[in-house]
C-alpha cells in the first residue's frame, strides 16, 4: 500500500510517500520512497521546494506563488514528473494521511475524512487558527489533485482525548466546560509514537511502563504516559500554555493579561502576538527562539542568553516533577525534537536534579548524538531515551491500519 502523508503548518510542509507491504514492517520506522518539504516564509511571493527519493535523487527550486493549492499541486506533480520521479502516475497512491492540529472533543482517533469531518476542522479552526485551515487546504488540495483516493484524518489532540477531567477540566466557572474550555493538549502524534518506540527498543510492554516524554523544538510540551495513554500534559487549550518555548510564553499567570490590557490598552491581537511570537527564549534574549544561538551568546557572556536558558531549564525540571506526581513514579524518561534530540547539555542539566530517583545519566554517551539509544547508565533505577521523533511515519501507519480494513 504506497501512503502520502501531508503535514502541514502554517507556513512549511513537509510531505512523504510510503509503501507499506505487510504488518511486519510496522515495528520500524520505514524510509520514506520520496520526501518533499515546502516552505513559503524566506520571499514574499516566492515558495522553496526540496524533493529527495530513497533513490538518492534530488530537486530544489524556487517557484512564484499565487496559491497554497497551487503549490501543493506542483509539489504531488513531483511524485510522478522529472528527477524525482518514483511512481507513474498519482492513482497508484491507495490512501493520504493528514496530520490535523485540533480534534476537538468529538475526535479521540485517527478518521477516514467525510464531509462531516471536513466541517468540523472548520469549525475547530477558531481554536487552532494557524493550523486547522492549513490542514483543510491540504485535503482541498488532495481533492482537486488525486480526486477520490481515501484521506484519513491523524488529529495531534486524540492520543490526549483519556486525560482525566480532574487534569483537563480548568478552575474556572463551569460554564467554560459547556464551551469546550479544556485541557486538550498537542504533539500527540509525537508523544504516541515515542512512546511506543521507547517500549519497542526497551522490549516492554508498553501498557507496564511509566513515562514522560519531552518534546522540545521550537513548540515544547510534555505528556505523563500510564498504560499506554496520556494521563497528563503540559499544552492546553491551545498550545500557549506549559513550558517556555522558543517564541511562546509557555503558562503566565493571567491576572499579568488582564493589567496589560487595563494599564496599557493592549488589544488581544497584541496579546496574541507577543505571547506567541515575542516570548519564550527569543522574548527573554531579545537575540532568537533557537537553543543553539542562544547558547552561542551565553557563551560570549550575554547575560539575557544566559537567563533565558536558565528559566527553560527551570520549567522544564518544574514541569518533569509535576508529571512525577501523576505518575506515581517514573520507568523511562524521553527526549524528542530538535532541542530534544540535538542538545546533550539540554538533556543532563533536566536529569541532574532528579538523582533521588535513582536517575544517572551516562555522561558520556549523553554527548554521543544518540538517536534511539539509551543514555542512562545500566544502573540507573530510570531509563533514559534519546528518540528520533517520526510524526510522518506514525501518519502513514495509522492511515494503514485504518485503510486496510
Amino acid at each position: 500500500m504506497k501512503i502520502l502523508v501531508l503535514n502541514a503548518g502554517s507556513s512549511s510542509q513537509k510531505s512523504c510517500l510510503y509503501e507499506i507491504k505487510g504488518e511486519a514492517l510496522l515495528e520500524e520506522p520505514s524510509q520514506p520512497l520520496w520526501e518533499a518539504k515546502l516552505d513559503w516564509t524566506h520571499h514574499p511571493g516566492k515558495a522553496e521546494i526540496e524533493v529527495k527519493t530513497s533513490a538518492g535523487k534530488k530537486l530544489q527550486e524556487e517557484i512564484s506563488v499565487t496559491s497554497r493549492l497551487q503549490i501543493i499541486a506542483h509539489m504531488l506533480d513531483t511524485l510522478c514528473q522529472g528527477p524525482t520521479k518514483v511512481i507513474s502516475q498519482l492513482s497508484e497512491i491507495d490512501g493520504v494521511g493528514h496530520r490535523v492540529v485540533h480534534g476537538g472533543k468529538d475526535y479521540r482517533e485517527s478518521v477516514v475524512i467525510n464531509a462531516d469531518v471536513k466541517d468540523a476542522i472548520t469549525r475547530l479552526a477558531n481554536l487552532a487558527p494557524a493550523h486547522n485551515p492549513v490542514n483543510l487546504e491540504g485535503i482541498q488540495a488532495i481533492e482537486q489533485h488525486l480526486g477520490n483516493v481515501r484521506q484519513v484524518a491523524v488529529f495531534d489532540t486524540a492520543f490526549h482525548a483519556d486525560i482525566p477531567d480532574a487534569a483537563a477540566i480548568y478552575p474556572g466557572p463551569y460554564e467554560w466546560v459547556k464551551h469546550d474550555i479544556r485541557r486538550y493538549g498537542f504533539h500527540g502524534i509525537s508523544h504516541q509514537y515515542c512512546a511506543h518506540r521507547a517500549a519497542h527498543l526497551l522490549n516492554q510492554d508498553l501498557a507496564s511502563l511509566r513515562l514522560i516524554t519531552c518534546h522540545l523544538g521550537n513548540g515544547c510540551s510534555l505528556a505523563a504516559i500510564k498504560n499506554s495513554r496520556s494521563i497528563e500534559t503540559t499544552m492546553g487549550f491551545t498550545p500557549l500554555d506549559g513550558l517556555m518555548m522558543g517564541s511562546r510564553s509557555g503558562s503566565v499567570d493571567p491576572g499579568i493579561l488582564i493589567y496589560l490590557l487595563r494599564q496599557f490598552g493592549y488589544s488581544p491581537d497584541q496579546l496574541d502576538n507577543e505571547l506567541n511570537k515575542f516570548s519564550g527564549l527569543r522574548g527573554i534574549s531579545g537575540i532568537s527562539n533557537d537553543m543553539r544561538q542562544i547558547k552561542e551568546a551565553i557563551a560570549q557572556g550575554n547575560s539575557r542568553a544566559q537567563l533565558a536558558r536558565d528559566i527553560y531549564i527551570h520549567r522544564l525540571r518544574y514541569y518533569i516533577g509535576a508529571m512525577l506526581a501523576s505518575l506515581e513514579g517514573l520507568d523511562v524518561l524521553v527526549f524528542t525534537a530538535g532541542v530534544g534530540e540535538n542538545d546533550p547539555d539540554t538533556r543532563a542539566a533536566a536529569c541532574e536534579v532528579f538523582g533521588f530517583l535513582g536517575l544517572q545519566l551516562d555522561l558520556e554517551k549523553n554527548k554521543q548524538k544518540p538517536i534511539d539509544i539509551d543514555v542512562a547508565t545500566p544502573t540507573s533505577t530510570v531509563r533514559v531515551l534519546v528518540i528520533h521523533t517520526e510524526e510522518d511515519w506514525a501518519i502513514a501507519q495509522e492511515c494503514w491500519q485504518l485503510l486496510k480494513q
